[in-house]
């Protein structure tokens, strides 16, 4: 996957290194040539100096409605101009924007702009919303026996109910939906988009990304 990455600070040379270590093409946007020597020598992207909501730049980048943006500069303003023009000039789906105001970014996930919040582990938030498929987990108990663990539902998983992911040995603690958090019923029919909070045994944590990208929702 090709992903763009705009801001070149701690979280945004963190996304970048983590992307291109990982077999993805990147490219890092930042307003300052200085700020891409964080990247380090073994970085394999590219970088391009400019302004990332800048439709020109963003076309240099190599923006496609199959890529992902990732905007982690450190302004809201901006970090939410980038996501704005990404999805609705270039029609990417796949943008995450960070953003430092929890009130602004309760109204943007009602937009459907995924974001994260300012905190030390927005770098790992991050490539969860770029790379959906990425397997981590959240919280583990001091027995390694239960994970916590959260997931973007997917376009493949909409319509299927909560219970369903019951039935695979796991609970839903809490959905986010258009900026309103819940523990939501069993008979709650997901949506694209709902940000899942998922209590499960360790092993189970497979399970739950089979579950969300299997076209029939039950484990192999």
């Amino acid at each position: 996957m090709h992903v763009i990455v705009v801001g070149c600070g701690r979280v945004g040379s963190a996304v970048a290194r983590e992307l291109d270590s990982s077999d993805n093409t990147v490219c890092v946007i930042d307003r300052r040539a200085d700020a891409f020597r964080r990247l380090g020598s073994a970085f394999g992207g590219s970088t391009l100096v400019g302004i990332g909501f800048d439709r020109n730049t963003l076309v240099e980048a190599g923006i496609t409605p199959e890529c992902a943006v990732a905007a982690v500069t450190s302004g809201d303003n901006s970090n939410i101009l980038i996501a704005r023009v990404a999805r609705e000039t270039f029609g990417v789906e796949r943008v995450v924007a960070r953003i430092y105001d929890p009130a602004r970014a309760a109204v943007y996930e009602r937009l459907g702009i995924a974001t994260v919040a300012s905190v030390a582990w927005t770098s790992t938030r991050v490539l969860r919303h770029v790379l959906p498929a990425l397997e981590s987990v959240d919280w583990l108990d001091p027995s390694a026996r239960f994970a916590l663990v959260e997931r973007r539902v997917p376009a493949s998983a909409a319509g299927r109910a909560v219970a369903d992911l019951d039935a695979i040995g796991v609970r839903v603690t809490l959905l986010a939906r258009n900026g309103e958090t819940s523990i939501p019923p069993p008979s709650m029919l997901l949506q694209e988009g709902d940000l899942l909070h998922i209590m499960s045994a360790g092993g189970a944590v497979d399970a739950i990304h089979h579950y969300l990208v299997s076209d029939h929702g039950s484990p192999s």
